[in-house]
């Protein structure tokens, strides 16, 4: 039996003399594994090299699942979305069970602070949920795994952030314009068209959201065949 004195935080362990052979330890939260480097120093106590890499237990990324994560971080800032809030929602996407923070922080190397508030926005997006494990005081996260929803959420997240305040300043301005003898007619005009087109969009919108998910996916399969019953 081992035995081993160590402080989590740090990066050696020791182990009395007899207890093992010339090796190594990674220490990980989650455990040990044995390395092939050889110990420091032998005496009462041996040093032994640990690696601060945690990957015992971690969740392993094919190539294909790299590509994605990274492609998907690349498609968020392209979106206006941080670059690590669509890197986390890909990983949590891909995962299998929920992760806790500092998994997510191993895996993708991403700053721990970072990763807490890619959290807590993925959180306000509704793409990430929170969830506890027995006997595990850390709290863990997980992605909605259902397309559709993902869809839903981040055009809802979107319209709040962008759409809708920019109605507010087109309501504004239309009514400034309609009213302001200095404002050209065909400039107020156009203020007024441009302010009912998005407010005719934004309200078929929330039309769209109240048909249930199988109508809409059947009504999207039938592409451009939808105008037979149009007409028009």
């Amino acid at each position: 039996m081992l035995d081993i004195l160590c402080d989590e935080n740090a990066d050696t362990l020791k182990i009395r003399p007899d207890t093992l052979t010339a090796c190594s330890l990674v220490f990980s939260r989650n455990g040990f594994t044995i390395c092939d480097t050889t110990a420091l120093e032998l005496g009462t106590t041996s040093v032994f090299s640990v690696s601060t890499e945690k990957a015992l237990n971690l969740m392993k990324l094919s190539a294909p699942m790299q590509k994605f994560v990274v492609h998907w971080g690349e498609m968020g800032a392209r979106w206006g979305v941080n670059r690590s809030i669509a890197q986390i929602h890909a990983l949590l996407y891909l995962a299998d069970e929920p992760l806790h923070a500092e998994e997510i922080t191993d895996i993708l190397q991403i700053a721990r602070s970072n990763v807490s508030n890619s959290l807590k926005e993925l959180q306000a997006f509704g793409l990430v949920s929170l969830e506890h494990k027995l006997g595990d005081r850390r709290d863990h996260f997980v992605a909605t795994h259902e397309p559709w929803d993902m869809l839903m959420a981040i055009a809802d997240a979107r319209k709040k952030r962008e759409i809708d305040p920019t109605i507010a300043i087109l309501k504004e301005c239309a009514a400034y314009a309609e009213a302001d003898p200095e404002t050209p007619k065909v400039a107020a005009e156009r203020l007024k068209r441009m302010e009912e087109f998005v407010g005719n969009v934004t309200d078929w919108y929330g039309q769209m959201r109240d048909i249930p998910q199988g109508t809409l996916i059947k009504l999207m399969k039938l592409g451009t065949r939808i105008a037979k019953f149009v007409g028009g």
